[in-house]
This record gives structure tokens, C-alpha cells and sequence, in this order.
């Protein structure tokens, strides 16, 4: 064979070999990690942090297209749904009368994710009462008796043997169309089932991941509960986590000063964080997603006014960064997508944080979260086998200096790190340092475990190999 020849035919197999792997990685269904379970991985063995967002309510069809080139050039391989929602709920007309015509949306939806390598959360359910008259937005009228249904209140649907098999006959249906679908994040089974009414969630919700289990076997099966805002929830969140049929420990957690929890008053970052470690404290050896997170009006009664002032995103990036740093399997996901993301088009901040963990395989680092407070940064460490992970986050900075009360974000200069204790001795490694405001790295050298700091503003990202 010719040199040139010989050449030709290695580039035609790294092409080849390229374009396997991303194929390959598409039709593969996500994981928990074999080598690490509070990480998840995709069947072919590849990493997979899920960087994401809820998408609730729903864009219109007409935006499919344009909204995942916008997910797509970002880099955002996960977003939640609500199929019950009321422009994609299959079941509309009458009980146990599924449309397909309506299910069309969703095929749409699915195709479109199957092509941009983006995994979907299902979510099954939302509603929180059955009534006669529509009281409030999650109010299921359907159901009633008063309106041809079968269920006289919220109680009997979920405890009546009747109840319970109108939900597996739905799970039937969807089963049938969308069974082990790779595109398929999770099935989930409701949307924050502690906050329905007379729910008892715990004895439904045993019963139906089993019955979740069976009919979609590749696909993780997971519950929700409701914010994670007074300490007296603690024992719900526990117990749900270490349910062994839930796949995932997933926390919800916003910035609401009317919460009766006070870490949900302050920075972000802190809030977001604490979640997370809240969770890791159970030991639920699965992986932890913040899966609901945003900024509310005081006691969950609208979208905050905050995002309306938050032109550069500090809101949306403590959500993504904080949550991974202190050990959760992915990104924080937002809530309020049109206000958060959409409006202020602030998309790019996805991509950044891509960009900071591109090339990291967490269950094959095993990492040690640390959180270490310092009167002028908070330093999230991710300890790894051969890759330390920071994040610095300037304490004085936070949302009520910057978007409250209007102070500009201090330009820090001369700041050391100190992360000798985080690396296994002298060794010769790699230092750079992103950041996430510039989308710029910088080379930097360490000296006893100690790197020197460029000015920043806000956070930066230190990475040593």
C-alpha cells in the first residue's frame, strides 16, 4: 500500500470511527454507572451528565425546530416534560380515550431529540385534585363524576383498585408507543406527589415504580416530591431516596424568601449546594439531580421579578455550576424557561459549563465533593483519581448585591489557591483555569499545591490533570 494511500484509509477510518461513536452514543439509553452509581453513564460505556432544563409549559409545535438548534448549539443533552400537560395530554376527551392524533406532538418532540442527542424526562402526571369546576390550574376536571368521569374526589382515584388500574392502563398506552426509547431520560410518575391532596404518596408510588419497572425495563423509573424548602420534609426525602425502585435521588430546591427553611433566603449557590449535600448525608448510592431549581415569589405564588434584572445570567449559572461541584451527577434544571432562558437569551450558559467539565468522566474519577468556606469565596473542590475539579465562587457577590440592591460584581485581583490537600503529593500536572463569564482558559503553573489566580469577577474554574 502507498503512503498516500495508507494515509487516506486511517483518515477515512477516524471519520468512520467518529461518526460511529456519535451515532452509537444516540441510540444508547442512559444509566447509573456501573463503575460509579452516583453517576450516570449511556450503555455504551460514554459519560453522560445530564445539562438541562424544564420545559414546562411546553413551546409550540411551530418552535420544536428552532428551540432544539438553540438546545443543540448549546450543548444540552436533557430537558423535562409534562405530558399531561394541557396541549400534549393524550387523555383529554374522556377516561381512557388516548389520541393519537395528539400523540403526534410528542413523536415530533421525540424525533427531534433523537437527532440533536437530547434525552427527555417523562413526566406522567401534575394534577392535584379531581373536582366538578376547575378551582385552580391543577385542578383535573375530567375525572369527575360531574363531568361523565368515574372518580368522586382526588382520594378515590389513587387508593380505589379502579383508580390504580386507570393509571396502569395509561402506563399501558404509553408503553405500547413509546416503550425503551434511548430518547427517554426517565419515566417519571408524577410531578411532586407530596403536594397532592390526600395523597399518601408513598404507599401509590411503591406500587407504580414496580409497575413502571416492567413496562419500560431500559429506561430509569423515578418520583418527585414537592420543594425541598422546610427541614420537616427531611424524612420524605429520605425514605424516597432510598426507595431501591427509584432510580434517581432527585431534590427540588428554589430561591423562595417566603420558605420556611432560611438557607432558601440566601445566595444560590449555597441553597443549591445544601440540597445536594442533603442528600448525599442519606446515602442513597444513586445518582442526585437538583431537578427542580429557580427563583419564586415568596411561597411559590409566581416567576420572581428577579430575572427581569438579571441580564448576565448569575441566577442561571450558580443553578448549573454549584449543584455538580458539591457532588450531584449533573447540572441544576431550571424552572421558568421562558423567563430564565428564552427571554433574556441567556442559552450561552449551558455551553459554559459544557466547556468547563468537556472530557470529564465522573464515574471513572469516583470524586470526593468539598465545600470550603473562606471569608472572600466559597471553593466547591471535586476530588478526583487524576483530575481535581474547582469551582470559586466570590461570597460577596450574590443576588441580592447584585440584582436587589444594584452593586456591580467586585473584579477580585492577587487571589491564591490552596489545593495541596486535594492532590496525591508532588506530582507534574496540568493547570488551567476557566472562565465561565470570558469562555476563556488560561495555562496556569502551580507551586506546592498553590495557583495564582488571574483578576475574575464572580466565579472561575480550576482544573489540574
Amino acid at each position: 500500500m502507498s503512503k498516500r494511500i495508507f494515509i487516506v484509509a486511517l483518515i477515512s477510518q477516524i471519520l468512520t470511527s467518529n461518526a460511529y461513536t456519535k451515532q452509537d452514543d444516540i441510540s444508547s439509553f442512559v444509566d447509573v454507572s456501573k463503575r460509579d452509581p452516583r453517576y450516570f453513564e449511556l450503555s455504551n460505556g460514554s459519560p453522560y451528565i445530564p445539562i438541562g432544563f424544564n420545559l414546562v409549559g411546553p413551546p409550540r409545535e411551530e418552535e420544536f425546530d428552532r428551540l432544539f438548534k438553540i438546545m443543540a448549539e448549546n450543548k444540552i443533552n436533557y430537558c423535562r416534560v409534562w405530558l399531561s400537560h394541557r396541549d400534549w395530554d393524550v387523555e383529554h376527551e374522556k377516561c381512557l380515550q388516548f389520541d393519537p392524533d395528539r400523540a403526534k406532538t410528542i413523536d415530533h418532540f421525540l424525533s427531534l431529540a433523537r437527532k440533536n442527542g437530547i434525552r427527555v424526562k417523562m413526566c406522567l402526571e401534575h394534577f392535584r385534585d379531581i373536582r366538578g369546576d376547575r378551582n385552580r390550574w391543577s385542578d383535573n376536571t375530567l375525572y369527575h363524576k360531574a363531568n361523565g368521569g368515574p372518580y368522586d374526589s382526588m382520594h378515590e382515584y389513587l387508593f380505589s383498585e379502579n383508580g390504580r388500574s386507570h393509571f396502569k392502563a395509561k402506563l399501558d398506552w404509553y408503553a405500547g408507543r413509546y416503550g425503551n426509547d434511548p430518547a427517554v431520560f426517565a419515566w417519571e410518575l408524577w410531578n411532586e406527589m407530596d403536594a397532592v391532596r390526600d395523597s399518601e404518596w408513598l404507599d401509590w408510588t411503591k406500587e407504580m415504580l414496580a409497575e413502571l419497572q416492567s413496562r419500560f425495563p431500559r429506561n430509569l423509573n423515578i418520583q418527585s416530591l414537592g420543594s425541598y424548602d422546610w427541614e420537616r420534609k427531611r424524612e420524605s426525602y429520605k425514605t424516597l431516596c432510598l426507595l431501591g425502585d427509584n432510580d434517581v435521588a432527585q431534590v427540588h430546591r428554589y430561591l423562595d424568601e417566603g420558605a420556611g427553611w432560611e438557607i432558601c433566603h440566601g445566595p444560590v449557590d449555597v441553597l443549591a449546594s445544601q440540597a445536594v449535600r442533603e442528600l448525599i448525608a442519606f446515602n442513597p448510592g444513586k445518582p442526585i439531580i437538583l431537578t427542580e431549581t429557580g427563583a419564586v415569589k415568596p411561597r411559590h405564588t409566581g416567576c420572581s421579578e428577579l430575572y427581569e434584572k438579571d441580564r448576565d445570567g448569575v441566577l442561571l449559572h450558580d443553578m448549573l455550576f454549584a449543584p455538580f461541584f458539591s457532588g450531584a451527577a449533573g447540572t441544576g434544571h431550571v424552572w421558568w424557561w421562558r423567563q430564565a432562558l428564552e427571554e433574556p437569551n441567556l442559552w450561552y450558559h449551558f455551553a459554559r459549563f459544557a466547556e468547563a467539565v468537556k472530557g470529564v468522566d465522573p464515574p471513572a474519577e469516583h470524586f470526593k465533593p468539598v465545600m470550603i468556606p473562606n471569608d472572600r469565596f466559597r471553593l466547591y473542590v471535586l476530588k478526583g483519581r487524576k483530575t481535581v475539579l474547582a469551582w470559586c465562587r466570590d461570597s460577596q457577590n450574590n443576588w441580592k448585591n447584585e440584582l436587589v440592591l444594584g452593586h456591580q460584581p467586585e473584579t477580585l485581583y492577587g487571589l491564591e489557591i490552596d489545593l495541596s490537600p486535594y492532590l496525591d503529593g508532588p506530582r507534574k500536572a496540568q493547570v488551567r483555569v476557566y472562565d465561565p463569564w470570558k469562555n476563556r482558559w488560561q495555562d496556569k503553573s502551580i507551586e506546592s499545591g498553590r495557583i495564582k489566580l488571574d483578576a475574575f469577577t464572580r466565579s472561575v474554574v480550576i482544573r489540574v490533570d
